[in-house]
């Protein structure tokens, strides 16, 4: 397997670091695999208030699709799309890939898809992102133990498995991918700073204001961050936004 970390989106938000959103592009002995995927292509969905707080740049070259073809891949051959959950930020590309499965935690996609849940849940997704109908893979909270952590083997994914990690949304969850030297773990926004895992933990106030601010329980957040804290280094974890880790991989 041959793994890409792709920036699909910089933020620069007000008095915090740059921020990125780091997908992974998995070539497979059968086909490809994205793991998150950023902004769309010319993405003109965004709400206000989150254009305001992200200031995203929304670059077009950033984009999943323009990448894959800066490779020389062909976006067809994009087969999978996993998720960490359903926020703009993480899923606006899916209407670039609309022949992919898409596997995603089902209390996640309830949450995003299902009427009721509050004027904030309503606001933090965008259901035109996912109005040309994908093909949804939903998962429980059943799987394997990976670690101390709980696994579950995607359908049709060799050596990829989601790890549910909810609090900065209903069913938000990590995508663990076995890289046959060990795992790789995207913890997407489990946590925004890579300080956050250090001992003792350490994060830059804005941006832990904003994640309080936006999870749905912040209780659980900080426990599962205290999970991955405790990892050992059989598994390298990153998260969605920092760029420093993102930078890690790329550099």
């Amino acid at each position: 397997m041959k793994i890409h970390h792709l920036n699909c989106g910089t933020m620069t938000p007000p008095a915090a670091p740059r921020m990125v959103a780091h997908c992974l592009l998995l070539e497979t002995a059968r086909d490809l695999v994205l793991v998150d995927t950023g902004f769309a292509l010319g993405e003109d969905r965004l709400e206000a208030a989150f254009l305001r707080t992200a200031r995203p740049s929304l670059d077009p070259a950033e984009s999943a699709v323009r990448q894959l073809r800066d490779l020389g891949l062909d976006p067809e051959d994009v087969r999978h799309i996993v998720l960490t959950h359903l926020d703009p930020d993480h899923a606006g590309g899916l209407r670039d890939f609309p022949h992919a499965r898409v596997h995603v935690h089902a209390a996640e996609l309830a949450a995003a898809t299902r009427p009721g849940g509050g004027l904030a849940q309503r606001r933090r997704y965008l259901p035109a992102q996912w109005a040309h109908g994908p093909d949804w893979a939903p998962y429980d909270d059943a799987g394997e133990e990976l670690y101390g952590l709980r696994a579950r083997p995607l359908d049709g994914v060799e050596g990829v498995a989601l790890v549910p990690l909810a609090g900065h949304s209903r069913g938000h969850s990590g995508v663990a991918v076995d890289t046959g030297d060990g795992w790789l773990l995207h913890a997407g926004d489990a946590y925004w700073f890579h300080g956050e895992l250090s001992a003792p933990s350490h994060c830059p106030l804005t941006l832990r204001l904003a994640q309080r601010l936006v999870a749905v329980d912040h209780t659980q957040r900080l426990a599962n961050v205290a999970r991955l804290r405790e990892l050992p280094e059989q598994i390298q974890v990153f998260s969605a936004h920092d760029a420093a880790e993102l930078t890690r991989y790329t550099g």
